[in-house]
């Protein structure tokens, strides 16, 4: 049995058609540095199960690493031998992913793991400048016979850089996503001084919170503070949001998931 079943996650009061998604940024798969360096996307493949959502919305995932590949060959499980996207989707999801970043040694980037029917799958740069490559993976996805547009997003560390990629957000959806159609922007932040909700909001997306208003934290995983992981929406309500918490969750990256039910508003 999987520890970290949904079993676990709490239960929500919605009632008709409700879509439970997460956001999870899993820290490319490996955890520490030197001697205590260690895999963790096995592991993540259980919470990535576990979280029971209908999308998830991942965040720096490698779809390969030369060096990691050769420095956990002789590991008792061992690199997996596909991108960690198709190794943590469960069985019968669709899979979509892009590359924001590409190293020495490899590469990472977002990816949507779908219950649900995926559509055609659009990368967009928002790199604000060459130090920090970042990228939005936008996918439709077919949902009880609606779509609901799917964006991937990790933003820059500087917050001017994050004022200016929202603004390219807003771009990329006027463009991209038909008017009245339902949309779900959610990942990575990193918006330490909590200063983007107002120019989300500017561009018509708010933030999905639980009904008692309370956010959730999420980073640093083993003593969360700060609210880096979000999910913003258009045309949907948040019925409820959970983040699970405990010490499998906290070793398997420096963020823990955020989940929220939604509901066509």
């Amino acid at each position: 049995m999987n520890p970290l079943h949904s079993s676990f996650l709490p239960p929500f009061t919605a009632t008709g058609m409700v879509m439970r998604v997460a956001t999870y940024n899993i820290h490319k798969g490996v955890r520490g540095v030197g001697p205590a360096k260690r895999l963790e996307i096995h592991n993540l493949g259980l919470g990535v199960e576990a979280l029971d959502a209908d999308l998830v919305f991942l965040q720096e995932v490698r779809l390969f690493h030369k060096l990691h590949a050769r420095e956990f060959d002789m590991s008792s499980f061992g690199w997996p031998d596909r991108g960690q996207a198709e190794y943590l989707a469960p069985e019968g999801y669709d899979v979509a992913y892009r590359t924001n970043c590409v190293t020495r040694h490899g590469e990472h980037g977002n990816a949507l793991l779908s219950r649900w029917p995926l559509g055609s799958i659009n990368h967009h740069d928002v790199s604000d400048h060459r130090f920090e490559q970042r990228g939005l993976l936008h996918v439709p996805v077919q949902w009880h016979g609606m779509t609901v547009h799917a964006v991937v997003a990790h933003f820059g560390l500087i917050h001017s850089s994050r004022v200016r990629q929202v603004q390219k957000l807003a771009a990329f959806i006027e463009a991209e996503v038909p008017h009245g159609e339902m949309l779900v922007v959610a990942g990575d932040f990193n918006d330490w001084g909590e200063k983007l909700d107002g120019p989300m909001e500017e561009i018509g997306l708010s933030r999905a919170r639980a009904p008692s208003g309370n956010d959730r934290p999420t980073f640093p995983s083993r003593v969360p503070v700060f609210q880096l992981d979000r999910i913003y929406l258009r045309g949907m309500n948040c019925v409820g949001t959970f983040v699970p918490r405990g010490t499998a969750w906290a070793r398997m990256s420096d963020h823990l998931p955020l989940v929220a039910e939604l509901e066509p508003a």
